[in-house]
């Protein structure tokens, strides 16, 4: 008997997944922890001209050129400042590495399949594709983006022409 409910516990434990939670403002976000390289506070970057607004340029990292997005412009939030709190989350997107700023990060969750629900449809005005989810703990509301679907394969095209 112990062993078929330790072997189903191992099953239920096998399906959650880790997340690196992130904050733009008020709203907390989650990416996989998998996709994640690492943590680094923001530093200034190499502009690159005529690049879209939402890549603030480009960083040497170790000899690897990595372009810096601006989650907040991507996801047209209002600016502020950058500051202490302010970190670069260097991820792995469909083979590039790309640092995402973003406002902080706070903590690592780990969601069973039954805390995570369907991204919710907005229609035209405002694109759900990158959202794989909505996490759902206590009181908390965790938006879980698809890090390989947030850059459409347009823009990265343009992040890998920037990193050249």
């Amino acid at each position: 008997m112990n062993q078929l409910k330790d072997a189903t516990l191992a099953a239920a434990e096998a399906h959650n997944r880790e997340f690196l939670v992130f904050s733009l403002g008020d709203e907390e976000y989650a990416v996989d922890i998998l996709k994640v390289q690492e943590i680094r506070g923001y530093e200034n970057v190499t502009r690159i001209a005529n690049a879209p607004d939402f890549i603030k340029g480009v960083t040497n990292l170790r000899g690897v050129i990595v372009p810096i997005v601006d989650l907040r412009i991507k996801f047209h939030l209002d600016k502020v400042e950058y500051g202490g709190q302010t970190v670069v989350i260097v991820v792995n997107v469909e083979d590039r590495v790309v640092g995402i700023v973003v406002d902080g990060v706070s903590d690592v969750m780990t969601l069973s399949p039954d805390q995570i629900k369907p991204a919710p449809e907005f229609g035209v005005t405002l694109s759900s594709d990158f959202l794989s989810g909505l996490g759902s703990l206590e009181d908390r509301m965790l938006v879980i983006v698809d890090i390989d679907k947030l850059l459409t394969s347009d823009e990265m095209e343009l992040v890998e022409r920037v990193a050249e």
